[in-house]
């Protein structure tokens, strides 16, 4: 049930042990192993078992080590587990770089990362949610240090236990819990010409009570990125060329604390508080050429942005277990308060120096949330499991505009109740099916004109039914209704004007995605390698994209129709060699979208990645890795964002015992700059823009651990807040417009 070690004096504590009758057994090397019985109650749960005395014996054996490793892929049920702690190439790097080694996911230049496809996806922490996430996944992602990581699950059938967010997808990143007695930390740092961050870990567990805390920042250099934006307006014969470049200035920090106190064998309480900040400043001047028929003008436009962001999310959870094995109680409770600022300022400079057309305006966001949630699990036998449970979500949302005066305030209110059922068919045939019902309550207020109220009730049923196989294999065939909730970014009618030309405001009149997901999925392990690979067929009512309107230079987001998609992903890690690994992803799917209004469609469009990776190990801790991703061009319903391809490589080396590592990392080395191309076209109309962004970099790192650790193998998976219901942003801050970087 549990051990520990004793310390010098020969003291001992056990922790986490259930009252009932036990044996006790002591032994250590030279002398005969003693065992006594002890019994501890819920009443009465401590006992001193006083001093014990043992004997030394004659015969004296060599020490035996036991060792034991986790796998660094596990295929369950419903998920597939990544354990990062496995792979010792990831010191010195964050969440993002764990991600690109996860099976059936993909991260893009940014750091944003997408699942089998889609980036509809909802990224947890621990089973819970971060407001940072809603504002940026990416930034939020950076500020994890890969240290931290203990493993990541991919959950691409989420049961009815989830949230109904996320059709793609939930990825939940699981952070290291420091269950042993002691003090221990992590310290590291990284520098280079791109991206630079520093972060320290400090964990403490004495008796009952944990403490552990994080904190962190992130600095990126400065550099120039160039922009070349066209406008063709073919019904007004005018066309608009735009050529220049913009610097943007990135930085970030955060910070998190938390305690855990085990109030007795069957109850414990945990807390824990979060503060996030983000800060974006970009600015650049666009050399314009502008011709109407067969007139010409140019002129200059300076352009100032600045977008920030700040989150603080504050959790308590109560658990509750019992005599039963599995059986389990929880109550959890969250809030959120959220802050995004947006400002920009420009103006068109004529040749001879007049400025006209200046253009400026600020924006303020706040987006405050609050959670509770009750679940429960019993298990009638060992082949039949209940999960059940019932949530409350109450969001406000509140945007003002400066410049105009006006406000935006939109309340969400989504009630769920959910039950799973996980059934043992047979020996190898396994079952687990649920219902979610949630209902939705939606009122908002733009401006001093428009008022909407919106109200709907949806069931979310999902089943997954999954067969072992001989030789270590799994089948699995799933079925899952999700929904995707546009969040602030999309909903937000701040009407960001830095680009006078290529204007942007969301649409608060949005209304969920709704799809539907029947997946059909093979795992394998031959001696230690892995194979995963899965077809699936997803239909998605009231997809959510942008359209741009080149009457009004106007980009907004509409629910523009149905998409019907075919894909499949096929993931492999192969030992050549027992300290050699080579990794490789693939994954595609159809993109045929019908608008809902004009029943017009898309001609067939086929999107896919692929990913290849290769890890060595060497005598005297050397670690090396290559990687590169190759991101075909990817279709919308009204344009296209062109191919790109990025690769790096990292070199790292244990030091000082173990305790430390000290390494350096490239990215693009044969290119300064990558080549991103988005395109929009219509019948009457073309909008074009061709950024040169600036990736090539070199860095150093280093991590260091520190502390001492009594043993006790006793943990307990704490559960709490699980809002995995929104349609995250595409960029950071929600509102602002120009060139991220």
């Amino acid at each position: 049930m549990n051990g520990a070690i004793t310390d010098a004096k020969g003291k001992v504590v056990l922790q986490n042990i259930s009252p009932d009758k036990y044996q006790l057994s002591i032994g250590f090397m030279g002398y005969k192993s003693k065992t006594i019985d002890v019994e501890t109650t819920a009443g009465k749960p401590d006992l001193n078992a006083g001093t014990i005395a043992i004997s030394g014996t004659q015969s004296n054996l060599k020490e035996v080590a036991i060792v034991g490793t986790t796998p660094l892929i596990e295929n369950k049920i419903d998920k597939v587990v990544y354990n990062a702690e496995q792979d010792v190439t990831t010191a010195g790097g964050n969440a993002g770089d764990v991600m690109r080694k996860v099976p059936m996911v993909t991260v893009d230049i940014e750091g944003n990362p997408s699942l089998r496809g889609s980036s509809a996806v909802r990224v947890l922490i621990n089973g819970k949610p971060s407001g940072t996430m809603s504002n940026s996944v990416a930034d939020a992602l950076k500020m994890i240090p890969a240290e931290e990581i203990k493993s990541v699950e991919v959950i691409t059938s989420p049961s009815a236990k989830y949230d109904a967010e996320g059709s793609g997808g939930i990825i939940n990143i699981i952070t290291k819990k420091k269950t042993a007695q002691g003090i221990n930390g992590n310290a590291s740092i990284a520098g280079g010409t791109r991206q630079n961050n520093a972060n320290f870990g400090l964990n403490a567990k004495k008796g009952r009570l944990g403490f552990n805390s994080n904190f962190g920042g992130q600095y990126a250099i400065p550099q120039d990125t160039r922009v070349i934006i066209q406008n063709d307006n073919y019904a007004t014969d005018r066309s608009i060329s735009q050529i220049g470049t913009t610097k943007a200035k990135r930085y970030g920090f955060s910070g998190s604390a938390g305690l855990d106190y085990d109030i007795n064998g069957y109850n414990s309480l945990s807390t824990n508080i979060k503060y996030n900040e983000f800060s974006m400043k970009t600015n650049g001047v666009m050399d314009v050429l502008e011709r109407l028929a067969a007139t010409s003008d140019t002129y200059r436009r300076p352009t100032d942005n600045e977008n920030g962001s700040s989150n603080i999310d504050w959790s308590a959870d109560y658990r509750r277990t019992s005599k039963k094995e599995g059986e389990e109680f929880t109550v959890s409770g969250q809030a959120s308060f959220g802050r995004n600022t947006a400002r920009y300022n420009t103006f068109r400079e004529a040749s001879d120096g007049t400025i006209s057309e200046r253009q400026d305006d600020n924006n303020t966001g706040k987006n405050n949330e609050y959670t509770i949630q009750s679940d429960y699990i019993y298990p009638f036998s060992k082949d039949l499991k209940l999960e059940t449970g019932m949530k409350g979500i109450f969001r406000n949302i509140r945007s003002k505009y400066e410049d105009t005066n006006q406000d935006f305030d939109y309340n969400q209110n989504v009630g769920a109740a959910y039950g799973v059922l996980n059934i043992k068919l047979a020996k190898t045939l396994d079952l687990k099916g649920g219902l979610r019902a949630e209902y939705t309550d939606i009122s908002s207020v733009s401006g001093n004109a428009i008022n909407s109220s919106n109200n709907y009730f949806n069931l979310f049923p999902s089943a997954i039914l999954s067969k072992t196989l001989k030789g270590n294999s799994t089948l699995k065939l799933s079925y899952n209704k999700r929904m995707q909730r546009p969040s602030l970014f999309y909903l937000n009618p701040f009407l960001n004007q830095a680009d006078p030309e290529n204007r942007s405001q969301g649409n608060p009149d949005l209304t969920p995605e709704i799809s539907d997901l029947i997946e059909l999925g093979y795992s394998t392990f031959i001696k230690g390698s892995v194979i995963n690979a899965s077809v699936f067929y997803r239909n998605t009512r009231g997809v959510i994209e942008s359209l741009f309107d080149p009457n009004q230079k106007l980009t907004s987001y509409y629910n523009i129709g149905t998409n019907e998609s075919f894909g499949a992903n096929v993931f492999a890690s192969y030992n050549p060699l027992p300290k050699w690994t080579l990794m490789g992803n693939f994954s595609m799917n159809t993109y045929k979208l019908t608008n809902s209004q004009t029943k017009v469609s898309t001609d067939l469009f086929v999107n896919y990645t692929v990913f290849g990776r290769s890890a060595i190990s060497f005598k005297g801790g050397w670690n090396t890795e290559i990687f590169a991703v190759y991101n075909a061009a990817k279709r919308t319903f009204q344009g296209e964002t062109g191919a790109m391809v990025f690769y790096g490589g990292a070199f790292k080396k244990d030091i000082m015992k173990k305790k430390a590592t000290v390494g350096i990392n490239v990215l693009n080395v044969f290119s300064r700059d990558l080549h991103i191309r988005t395109e929009n076209s219509g019948p009457q109309f073309l909008q074009s823009t061709n950024v040169y962004y600036p990736l090539r970099s070199f860095g150093v790192n280093f991590s260091y651990k520190f502390g001492k650790m009594n043993f006790n193998p006793s943990t307990k998976k704490k559960k709490g807040i699980n809002n995995d219901d929104l349609k995250q942003g595409e960029t950071g801050g929600g509102m602002g417009g120009g060139i991220q970087q």
